[in-house]
């Protein structure tokens, strides 16, 4: 199981230990002693060596009780320590991305972060995630939502984003025409010297290629009457040539979230919110077995 974390950092104790961190020796050295009855996790250290525990006692009942299993979960040679006031160890992926960057290769990432905290992540593993986006705007609204919410959910495992990106400029390009419409001028998208209209301002019909989606070309036949040539910009169309998870956007859903295997798509004007059901979905997808330790 990979990304193993403790559901609190408050669950994490640290020990001195005057002896080797063997297994024989951590298991007697902790074997009867008192521990708090929130601790479930001792990070202990024998010089610069460290090693991780995890514990069980008597009774969670009682301040505190003798602990009665010790299970070694990372011997020193598979552990790193690492200083990193920046990173909040309530976020697991805040704790993997740091873990990938300084100490590839460890089981067991111990990380000394904001606050003056201290927490692991044992068997660090990101998720490699495409954000299937069309730009501009520029950021990418979905990418960028998705990643302060990974930023900052401690109920998400790790994940990686990989944007995918479809410039809307070369897309038009995919189809000449003398004129192009748009569907709104809100978006910031010119298309140089070629003359533009944007269907939110229900200019007069004119010969043109449409810009669009699926809601878009709805509202092209209720204003005009007719269907023209229209380029799909929809994400949730243009990731269908990706694989794997990924996480797209769709104006065709309005206030949910919709899972098909490992795709994931929110509605086109995402909050915070529903970005976070989203990735959950897709976690779930995932990493079914994953979960705060």
């Amino acid at each position: 199981m990979t990304n193993v974390l403790p559901h609190r950092y408050r669950e994490v104790s640290l020990a001195r230990v005057d002896e080797p961190l063997t297994p024989e020796a951590l298991r007697h050295h902790f074997l009867g002693r008192e521990a708090y009855r929130r601790t479930r996790y001792i990070i202990a250290r024998h010089g610069e060596a460290v090693a991780l525990v995890a514990v069980d006692t008597a009774s969670r009942t009682p301040l505190f009780a003798p602990i009665t299993q010790v299970t070694v979960l990372a011997a020193p040679d598979e552990c790193a320590v690492l200083e990193a006031p920046t990173v909040d160890c309530d976020v697991p992926n805040q704790l993997a991305r740091v873990a990938e960057e300084r100490a590839p290769g460890k089981r067991c990432v111990i990380v000394h972060g904001r606050y003056e905290h201290v927490s692991f992540i044992l068997e660090p593993h990101r998720h490699d995630v495409r954000v299937v986006e069309v730009v501009p705007p520029t950021p990418p609204k979905l990418l960028d939502l998705a990643q302060r919410v990974l930023d900052s959910a401690a109920d998400l495992p790790p994940m990686r984003l990989t944007p995918v990106l479809v410039d809307l400029v070369d897309l038009a390009h995919q189809a000449a025409s003398p004129r192009y419409l748009l569907p709104c001028r809100g978006s910031g998208m010119t298309m140089g010297d070629i003359p533009t209209s944007f269907l939110d301002e229900r200019p007069s019909r004119e010969e043109w290629v449409q810009i669009g989606c699926a809601r878009s070309r709805e509202i092209h036949r209720w204003f005009y009457g007719v269907d023209v040539t229209c380029i799909d910009m929809c994400p949730r169309v243009l990731g269908e040539a990706h694989s794997g998870p990924l996480l797209t956007k769709c104006c065709l859903l309005e206030e949910h979230v919709e899972r098909d295997g490992l795709r994931v798509t929110v509605p086109w004007g995402s909050s915070l919110e529903l970005v976070h059901q989203g990735l959950h979905r897709l976690a779930q997808a995932m990493e079914p077995e994953w979960s705060i330790a």
